[in-house]
Formats: structure tokens, C-alpha cells, sequence
């Protein structure tokens, strides 16, 4: 379900309105043209005049939903054509057969770690959309420790897994001391398993009780295991904010102009600012954030915003979705985010590769018959 972006329906908007509005949306997302009463006419409305259909686009102009470049220039939409057009107009559409091979490239194989889920999910919507991604882990102070596991790999270093109900946090390679053994390191798992087994992120952040339980031979491990925990705090998760695609930025005509494209590239580069609009801001499950919905300061880039959150075992985690152009293919993208939402949501946590087998039948009515684009 979307989030309302347009707050109230427009009033006035008759349904030949409407139908010349979503022409007029449609023709500028696919080519980036104003676009003509000529055009409407040949290809939606053969039966009208164009004086009728030029009567109906100054119509929409007026109400604020069009503009004119020049005077003998077509139509373009403005900001709230587009919050419209999400909210009422909009065609729903499904993956094509390329597209949810695409997916399934990424998804179908073991995915067990949190920052590799992420990358792959921020890596499948830049491929798929060809549009800035941007996906992060908004939520994880919730999740509980399962089992930590520690497997010497030399006689100095060790590699660290950690097991949450929501899946594996991370495995580190660290050094933990000379003359480690198996048995050091079976002992040690046990140890730290049962000091941090059934707690929650947020609780072992604040570990003056645990910290007293901790044996001193176990020390460097259990300093190692924090340290894994402590990057998982709010505080340090702008750190792990993903983006792909930076560059497709580029690729846009509307940020052809130099200082336009150097301010979303900071914009981009600045990850303290894009929490605050990437996070859904009620219940629902695609969020679309137009123009001035953006703006958490001045000077922000013209752009549009969407988003989507992702959970695993039950547990909201993250945020992923796209930044692009105010004219962006929002059926497409809001078909993408919520097809790998489900997708991420049939992910095991941390357990074998059979569950993502299930991503031969795509989830909630996207079908493999689906036209090549």
C-alpha cells in the first residue's frame, strides 16, 4: 500500500482530466520532452480535437498541475502532478522475466549476514531501476543473540560468528592472542554464548553486568564481541548506509546542469541527512517523498524519493529504496521495492540455501509470464 502524497483528493479533476494528466505524466517519465496537444491526440484521444485537448491542458495548468517552458512548447508536470499520479493514476505492473531473474541472481544463494543483504538489496534495485540506490539498517537493537560461534583459524587469530533470530550480524577475523587452540576457542564460545545468549543488542550495548561475569583469559574476545555489537548501535549506523549507482545520477537529464549534479552528489555523500527522509514516516509500505517533501534544510536538490522497509523473521531491519528525478518511472520502482521486500522477508535467518529456493514462485502475483522490457 502507498502512502498518501497527495493528503486529499484534488477537486475539479473530471475524468477526461485525469486520463490527459496521465498521458501527459507518462510521456514525460519515458522521454523527458514537454509534451504536445498534437501528441495526446495521436495517441490517446483520436476522437477529440486538439483545441479541446489544448483547452483541457490549460485547464491542468492552471490548477497547478502543468507547466509551459515556452509558450509554444508542450506541457511538462509539476510536483504535484506527480503526487497525483502516485497516489491515483498510476498503473500497478509486474517484474518482467529479465527482471526477476535479476533479483533471483542475488537472492537465490545463501544470504546470511546483515551488511550482505544489504548490499544486495541496494545492488538489485540500482540494476533493476537503473536509479541511485540506497538501503540501510535502521533497526537491530531488538534483535536477540542465539549463538556465537568462535573457529580458530592460526595460532593467533580467530574468526568470529555471531547468530541473531534475525540472522548473522557479522563474522570478523581477529586477532585474540598467541597459542590459541580449538579448545581455547570452544571454550570461549561457550563462555561468551552464555553471557550474551538471549540478550538483546541494545542490552549487551550497556554491559556493566555482563562485563562483571567476564573470565580474563576470555578478555580479548569478549572485547572483540562488543565491538561487533557497538557497530550495530544507532550511533554508528550511518557507517553502514549502502549506496549503489551514485553515478546514474548522471545518466539523468535533469541533472545535466554542473551545480545541480554536484549538489545531489553531496546531498548523497552527506549520510547524516538521508536517514532522516529515507524512514517511513507512518505504517504504510512504499513510501513516496516528492519536492518539498524532502526538504530537511535549505538548499536541498529537486528529487524524488522512495522507499520501502524490509523485515526478516518478523522484525522490521531496514530501509531500502531509489533517489532519482522527480520524473522517475514510479510504477516501476514501487513494483521493484515491493517485490524484494517480500523476497527478503522468504530469506532464512542465517540457515540453509532451501528457503530462497522459493524464489522460483515469485511472491504475491508476480509470475514468470511476465513480458521481457
Amino acid at each position: 500500500m502507498l502512502n498518501r502524497v497527495t493528503g486529499v483528493f484534488s477537486m475539479g479533476l473530471t475524468g477526461r482530466k485525469e486520463k490527459i494528466l496521465r498521458a501527459v505524466v507518462d510521456g514525460y517519465i519515458e522521454n523527458c520532452q514537454p509534451v504536445s496537444s498534437s501528441e495526446i491526440k495521436d495517441k490517446h484521444f483520436p476522437a477529440l480535437s486538439s483545441a479541446t485537448i489544448r483547452n483541457e491542458m490549460a485547464s491542468l495548468e492552471e490548477m497547478g498541475y502543468l507547466s509551459q517552458i515556452h509558450t509554444s512548447s508542450g506541457r511538462v508536470p509539476t510536483a504535484e502532478a506527480y503526487r497525483l499520479y502516485v497516489e491515483r493514476l498510476m498503473p500497478r505492473r509486474k517484474l518482467s522475466r529479465s527482471e526477476l531473474k535479476i533479483v533471483k541472481r542475488y537472492f537465490n544463494k545463501k544470504v546470511t549476514e546483515l551488511d550482505e543483504m544489504l548490499k544486495s538489496t541496494a545492488k538489485v534495485i540500482s540494476e533493476i531501476t537503473n536509479l541511485t540506490s540506497v538501503a540501510y539498517l535502521q533497526n537491530t537493537d531488538d534483535a536477540t543473540v542465539i549463538n556465537i560461534k568462535i573457529v580458530r583459524i592460526t595460532d593467533s587469530t580467530a574468526l568470529i560468528i555471531i547468530v541473531t533470530n534475525i540472522g548473522i550480524l557479522k563474522d570478523v577475523t581477529a586477532h585474540i592472542g598467541f597459542g590459541v587452540t580449538d579448545e581455547y576457542c570452544n571454550q570461549a564460545s561457550k563462555f561468551v554464548t552464555e553471557a550474551f545468549g538471549g540478550h538483546k543488542i541494545s542490552e549487551i550495548n550497556k554491559p556493566k553486568r555482563i562485563v562483571k561475569q567476564v573470565k580474563k583469559e576470555y578478555e580479548r574476545v569478549f572485547d572483540t564481541v562488543l565491538k561487533i555489537f557497538k557497530s550495530y548501535s544507532h550511533d554508528e549506523m550511518f557507517s553502514d548506509i549502502v549506496l549503489e549507482g551514485s553515478s546514474k545520477i548522471l545518466e539523468q537529464p535533469e541533472y545535466a546542469n554542473l551545480q545541480k549534479a554536484k549538489a545531489m552528489l553531496e546531498f548523497l555523500d552527506a549520510k547524516e541527512e538521508l536517514v532522516p527522509v529515507l524512514q517511513n514516516s507512518d505504517d504504510m509500505n512504499i513510501s513516496i517523498k516528492i519536492g518539498k517533501d524532502n526538504e530537511i534544510r535549505d538548499g536541498m536538490p529537486e528529487c524524488a524519493i522512495v522507499t520501502t522497509s524490509y523485515s526478516i523473521d518478523g522484525t522490521t531491519v531496514g530501509n531500502a529504496g531509489v533517489i532519482g528525478p522527480i520524473r522517475m518511472d514510479y510504477s516501476k520502482v514501487v513494483s521493484v521495492l515491493d517485490y524484494i521486500s517480500k523476497t527478503v522477508q522468504m530469506l532464512p535467518a542465517g540457515e540453509s540455501d532451501d528457503s530462497v529456493g522459493k524464489l522460483g514462485e515469485p511472491p504475491d502475483g508476480n509470475d514468470t509470464d511476465s513480458s521481457d522490457e
